[in-house]
Order: C-alpha cells, then structure tokens, then sequence
C-alpha cells in the first residue's frame, strides 16, 4: 500500500459522439449505465474509494453535468473534494493543471492520479497492484501512465514502447516513445513484437512534478490555470474557473504537452481488464455473449443471430437473420449498423448536426438538479411531459411569455406557487398556470412527486423561461 494517500482526478468531458443515440452531448457516455448496474462514473468513482489508499476524488467536469455528477456521486456515498467546473474544454493537460495546482497548495507532496471517467477496468485487484506500482515510480520523480498488455492488433489505440527497466518492480519501464493510432499493418508489428502497450491515458505523478515539468514545457497553461483558479469562485458546492483566464490556455493533451517531452516519462504494465469504451463494438467484447456469440440489453428477441449486440430502452427489439450488427433502441432514435463500421457513427452526428436535429444534444428524458422531464406527446401548439421532482426539490420561481401550463398530480404530494397565492395538490388533483404568471413547483412530501404538464401556447421552446429565484444558482442561464 502507497505511504502516502493518492488524490485521484476524475476526467469527466466528452461530447458523446461514439456511443450514439445512447450517448448525447449533454449526457455522455461516462453518465450512462453502460457495462452494468452503475454507470461509468460511479464505477470510475468507486474504483478508488478505499480510504486508506485514496483521498476523496476530485473531478473536473463541465458546467452543464455538474447536477448530474454530484447527484451520481451522492447516490453511491462518495463525497468529493472538489468538483471543477471547466468554462470551455482545453483537452487533459489543463484540466490536469487545475488539479495540480489546487492540490499542490494544499499539500506539497501531494500524489495525484488522473482518471478518465468513461473507462471500464474488469480487474480490480490487478488494477490495484498496478497502483501501487505506480506509486512507488511516481515517489521516486517519474511521470507514470498505465500501459495496456495488448491481445490484438488495435488500430483504435495509441501505443508506447517501452525502454529499459525503470525501478525495481517487475513490468516498470521507462519509455521509449509514444506512437499515433497505426495502421493494421504496424499494430500487428506491434502485438509480435511485445515491446509495446496501448497508451490508456491513466496518469500517476506528484503534483509538483507535474507543474514543474508543464512549466518548462508549456508554461503558458500554467499561468492561465493559475488565473483561472486564482479569478475562480465557489458557487454551492462547486469551484468555478475564472472564464476568460482558462480561454487563454492552449488546448492540448498530456501526452503533447508533456509526456512525449519528459525524459522521466515512465510505465507499468498493466493487465487489468481495460477498455476505453470507445464503441458499440467495444461493448459488444467486453459484454456477456451467449452462445451465438449476442450480446443482449432489455428486451430483446433474436432467432438465427450471429455476433451481434442488441439494445433495447423501452420497446421490444426483434432481430431475425442478421451477422455482425448492431442495434441500439432509445426513446426518439434507432441506431443499426454493421458492427465492423460503428466507429464512422460520427459521420451520422455530424449530418444530425448539420440538419439542427436536436437528437444529437439530448433524449426525451432530461436531466435537471430537482430532477427530470420527458416529453410523452407533442404538436401544433402542445405537449405533454411527465415530470419528477425528488423529495425536498423545488423548480425555479420562474414565468413564460408564450405559454400556459396544467398540471395534473399522479403521485406524491406539491406545494403549487401561482402569483401571489400558494396551493397543496395531492394525487388525482390539478392547477392551471397562465402565461405570464409567476410560478414554483416544489416536493414537500418524502416520495418522488410525478405528474403530467400540458404545455399551450404558439411557443413551447425550453428558452421561453424567465427565472426569478433558484436555488441552484442557475439564474440568467439558458435551460
């Protein structure tokens, strides 16, 4: 075990291309129960939680996730140090010098390790050792990453060569070079040749080893950071960057910046069951195939399927004859591809996005502090959402200038706030908001409050929302 504890810094970015129509932009992959029970954030978040090896995680996230992720966090116990709120994405050596700064003020010797939080890890006790591998390189002034023993001739991986042995642990070596994605030619040189790893992007060194080698390397980053920490706020249980001061940093990864540079870059191989998640396909290999070689999720019925994976959300998905293919089902979107040309979904985003489909951005379900809204039914000058509210959350004292609202109980209990008079509704009971009246919906009760909103009105744009009072400081921000 490492002598001193490890600050863990989970990643949590992305823009939820991949993994579409599952994954969207304001509900990457990492928020997703993907590969079990919890999703990849949970799980990136528990990895790490043993007290007597780790301090609380700090993650470093982006302004529109921050709800979800400390909710995440809160229903698996795990109390953070920090979560970080990003005003624009500057790639992982940034991010990683936000953390190092703030930790290292606090502690000089502080040992940070850099988490991706959309990663799987099949193997915890392996992941563990590898740890305290690391830990005893990054002691002792390396700069340590992870390196995966590769079993096939990965095209989608960057690789690292390692050099001569560095320490005296069996599989620590210092590196030779950091290679790009190859072709199928050289990954397959690769693989025969032994010498060499997938680069998994995990990251274990000293705080002030860090900034020492980015100040030399890149030193702008570390002054922008600096302003953006030292122009920072905090905003509930959230630190805000400093906006304009962390727009001035360049935009680069660690490998870039740093790690290709260094000549204390070092690694430890490591057979811990990993993947980066980073297609359908992948999924499919690291999921419980039966014996036709199927993955399957929800409700599914298959006959005369081959190697496929298949994802149903709500409705039944029945394939018959198919090899090789994938099919996702979600809400509003049907995914089904070969399973060899997942990786070109992008293509697919990118024309959604270029046609303004907002299936690109978010699902029918979305996702806010007091809870979430799904839309059931829409048309010309209506709609119809369920909405849940969690027990003791409130909306926004808020009004619309294009619409009205009914609001009908099938659940639990509101406290209704229409103009200047306030109304209890129990199940099977409903109240009616007109446009331009200010109103608040809250749950008093101890049971999730459900109930169906009718929406009228020539506009029924989430814009149309003036806020008045919230207590998520979410005043003057677009929904």
């Amino acid at each position: 075990m490492a002598a001193s504890k490890i600050h863990p810094v989970i990643l949590s970015g992305g823009s939820g291309t991949r993994l579409w129509p599952l994954s969207r932009q304001v509900y990457p992959k990492q928020l997703l129960s993907l590969a079990g029970e919890r999703t990849m954030l949970q799980e990136t978040a528990d990895r790490v939680s043993d007290p007597d090896r780790f301090a609380p995680p700090m993650v470093i996230c982006n302004n529109d996730h921050r709800f979800i992720i400390a909710e995440q966090l809160r229903a698996i116990e795990i109390e953070p140090s920090a979560i970080v709120l990003e005003p624009v994405g500057r790639n992982t050596a940034p991010a990683a010098a936000v953390a190092a700064l703030n930790l290292s003020a606090r502690d000089p010797e502080a040992l940070m390790m850099l988490l991706p939080s959309d990663h799987t890890i099949l193997k915890q006790n392996a992941f563990v050792a590898a740890v305290d591998k690391t830990v005893a390189l990054a002691e002792d002034g390396a700069l340590v990453t992870f390196g995966i023993l590769p079993d096939a001739p990965e095209t989608g991986y960057g690789y690292i060569k390692h050099g001569a042995a560095r320490g005296t642990a069996k599989g620590c070596y210092a590196v030779e070079a950091f290679l790009e994605k190859p072709d199928t030619a050289k990954a397959q040189a690769f693989l025969d040749d032994g010498g060499y790893f997938w680069n998994s992007g995990m990251f274990v060194f000293k705080a002030a080893k860090y900034l020492e080698e980015l100040e030399r390397l890149q030193p702008e980053i570390v002054a922008a950071c600096r302003a953006a920490l030292d122009g920072g706020a905090e905003d509930l249980s959230f630190t805000r960057l400093d906006a304009d001061a962390f727009g001035k940093s360049p935009s680069i990864s660690i490998d870039y910046a740093v790690m290709e540079h260094t000549s204390d870059a070092a690694v430890v191989a490591a057979d811990i069951g990993w993947s980066d998640v980073g297609s359908w396909s992948a999924l499919w290999q690291i999921g419980e195939q039966d014996a036709a070689g199927n993955v399957t999720v929800g409700d599914v019925v298959t006959h005369d399927v081959e190697n496929s994976y298949l994802r149903s959300g709500k409705r039944l998905v029945a394939a018959l004859g198919l090899k090789d293919i994938v099919v996702v089902e979600t809400d509003d979107a049907v995914l089904v591809a070969d399973r060899g040309k997942v990786q070109d979904v992008r293509a697919i985003v990118d024309d959604l996005k270029t046609n303004g489909r907002s299936e690109i951005n978010v699902h029918n379900r979305v996702y806010r502090p007091w809870g979430y809204y799904e839309s059931i039914d829409f048309g010309d000058r209506f709609q119809v959402k369920h909405i849940a509210v969690k027990p003791g959350a409130q909306l926004s004292l808020q009004m619309h200038h294009h619409r009205a609202e009914h609001w009908i109980v099938v659940q639990g209990t509101a406290t209704v706030t229409r103009g200047e008079e306030t109304v209890l509704l129990h199940e099977n009971e409903s109240t009616y908001i007109p446009i331009g009246v200010k109103h608040r919906l809250a749950n008093p009760g101890m049971i999730e409050l459900k109930l169906i909103e009718v929406q009228s009105g020539a506009y029924l744009g989430e814009d149309d929302i003036v806020r008045f009072e919230d207590q998520y400081g979410r005043e003057g921000e677009k929904p």
